[in-house]
């Protein structure tokens, strides 16, 4: 009897690994099953690394000329871990980080996730009243800022103002703020080389008093509440594409498995130095580079506290980085430094891989990328906030047409699929445009204080499984890659016919005198909506709109050529660099409305 339910057995384990190769009919795949989910708190995985790994660079901080180890970013963790427990922070608190990258991020996010108080990034080019809102929505009660934000292309802009706006009187001994009533205490890192005297800020708390004061608690500690691996770690406000950020509620599991996940993709080892200009605050430089190398034993490397070509360049050259992180505006302009011969060409033969994500790549960028940086195993990731974040990814020896035209395979444990976007239960066949669907470990807990829009976008089906819908279009093949095709809400329909930015995009980024292009529909009297193309050329080069025009017409169809061609010198963006479609699109009907565009 043994012996006849054996070949059962074997049979249904084989038509499980065939069914992962098996070629698909429908929009609806999974990832693999291996390797398991690890089933830990962020704080005992990093314990288990340091114990590999504690001898092995950790991060390095570029502009602050400061390198940790991962023993010794565990010892600084767990004592400024243990000075925030003095300081009465507790599991579940809600603590916003507003910090560019820098050693102080990194050893302030390893304390929280060790206490289990809930690490809230905030873009540290936020105003006073961003701020204030967002402390508010979360009740939070701890905030640790810079005494400066340095942001792309901008003198540093110090942050005593927005801090006089949150509490009135910085002399008190005690902190009060009537438009923050949760917020407790506020920590100070002080980032600004000597501009800023903090001496007098009586009600402020300074970063390194806090480690100092837990400097003598190296031991390890107890927590009146055990941690679990389900239980909140992080919440992440969306990155702003659209004018209503939401606040993504991230566990321990989700964004851990995420960074694993993400670095096996990778191959990443301890020998590999990771360049990651992407902020922290973002879920990119968060979880896609602080997570994965550290699940890994890897070193991440942070060239500037906000993004600068030159110097994200110079680190790659100077600490022989064997990856480079990017979205796609980021990359462009490194590669134009190159172009023009600002930064010399040798010094990056040690590039192997990295990953370019965070708004569609473009196929002749991937081309250069490959070509100029010797970024041969470079990997193209797909997510969103909302699923912590990276739910496909191509690998490293994915084939080039794979890894140019889409965004790769489901990451493991992880299922997707494409649905109609006007009926939702109905899945597509392969190869037809709709909306991307979501399941698994990595969607979001809910939105924070927002169970209207938490309904909106996480679905349960017919068995109860609950569906992040993406609203991102896309296609699925019968070997389930993943295409990206654009946002929903950004297709242009032009008389009826559906128009896909990314491919009028992709079309005119291979002409030669453009930089970079971003293409939207325009509101039309005739057609409905119409192509409106918003270029930056190439420093010295010299192109009409018609010439746009013809480049376009000559490669695609004529309903993609676009009507408006705008020469602009940059886009409204994101922190984190993605393109803000919407805006573009009111400065497009303003343009036309003063008669620009046609010529």
């Amino acid at each position: 009897m043994r012996r006849a339910l054996r070949p059962l057995v074997d049979l249904a384990h084989t038509k499980l690994r065939i069914c992962h190769r098996c070629l698909l009919t429908e929009s609806y795949a999974r990832g693999p099953l291996e390797p398991p989910l690890l089933e830990q708190t962020v704080g005992d995985h990093f314990a288990s690394i340091v114990s590999k790994f504690g001898d092995r660079p950790a991060v390095i901080s570029r502009h602050q000329g400061a390198r940790l180890t991962y023993g010794a970013l565990d010892k600084k963790s767990r004592a400024f871990a243990q000075g925030l427990l003095a300081l009465g922070v507790k599991k579940g608190d809600r603590v916003a980080v507003m910090l560019g990258n820098n050693i102080e991020y990194a050893i302030a996010a390893y304390g929280l996730f060790k206490l289990g108080a809930i690490l809230v990034p905030l873009n540290p080019g936020f105003n006073a009243q961003q701020v204030i809102a967002a402390l508010s929505h979360l009740e939070a009660s701890y905030l640790i800022i810079g005494a400066e934000t340095n942001l792309p292309r901008k003198e540093p802009r110090s942050n005593i103002p927005l801090l006089q706006q949150l509490i009135p009187n910085l002399q008190a001994a005690k902190l009060e703020s009537e438009v923050a009533p949760s917020l407790r205490e506020v920590i100070l890192v002080q980032n600004s080389e000597g501009r800023i005297d903090s001496s007098n800020l009586l009600p402020l708390y300074n970063f390194e008093t806090i480690i100092f004061d837990g400097r003598d608690r190296y031991r390890p500690f107890s927590l009146e509440t055990p941690l679990h691996p389900d239980e909140i770690i992080n919440i992440q406000f969306t990155s702003g594409t659209t004018s209503l950020p939401k606040a993504a509620c991230l566990s321990h599991r989700s964004i851990l498995n995420n960074g694993k996940s993400i670095g096996d993709r990778m191959l990443l080892t301890e020998n590999d130095v990771v360049c990651c200009p992407p902020p922290l605050f973002h879920c990119f430089g968060c979880i896609l580079g602080y997570m994965a190398t550290a699940t890994h034993g890897s070193a991440i490397v942070f060239p500037t506290e906000a993004f600068d070509p030159k110097a994200t360049l110079k680190s790659v050259q100077e600490e022989k980085c064997t990856a480079l992180y990017g979205v796609p505006t980021m990359f462009v302009a490194e590669l134009e430094l190159l172009q023009n011969g600002t930064i010399p060409h040798a010094g990056f033969e040690h590039l192997r891989t990295g990953i370019a994500a965070g708004s569609s790549i473009p196929a002749e960028l991937m081309r250069k990328l490959h070509k100029t940086l010797n970024l041969t195993e470079l990997t193209i990731c797909y997510g969103m906030t909302e699923t912590s974040p990276v739910s496909a990814m191509t690998t490293t020896d994915d084939p080039l047409e794979k890894r140019i035209d889409s965004v790769g395979r489901l990451l493991p444990h992880v299922k997707a699929k494409v649905v109609n976007p006007v009926d939702r239960t109905k899945n597509l066949p392969v190869g037809q445009r709709g909306e991307l669907a979501v399941n698994g470990y990595l969607v979001m807990k809910e939105y924070w204080g927002d169970p209207e829009r938490t309904a909106e976008v996480m679905i349960p089906d017919d068995n109860g499984e609950v569906w992040m819908h993406t609203g991102d279009e896309a296609e699925m093949d019968a070997e389930g890659y993943v295409k990206i095709t654009g946002r929903i809400k950004d297709i242009i329909i032009r008389g009826g016919e559906n128009i896909h930015p990314l491919e009028v995009e992709n079309c005119l980024f291979a002409h030669p005198a453009v930089q970079e292009v971003s293409v939207v529909g325009l509101l039309d009297e005739r057609y409905g909506e119409v192509v409106a193309a918003f270029i930056i050329p190439h420093q010295g080069a010299n192109v009409t709109a018609e010439e746009a025009r013809t480049w376009v017409r000559e490669k695609l169809s004529n309903h993609l050529v676009p009507k408006y061609v705008f020469w602009v010198e940059n886009y409204p963006k994101t922190a984190s660099g993605k393109i803000q479609k919407f805006k573009l699109k009111e400065d497009g009907l303003k343009l036309v409305r003063e008669g620009h565009g046609l010529q």
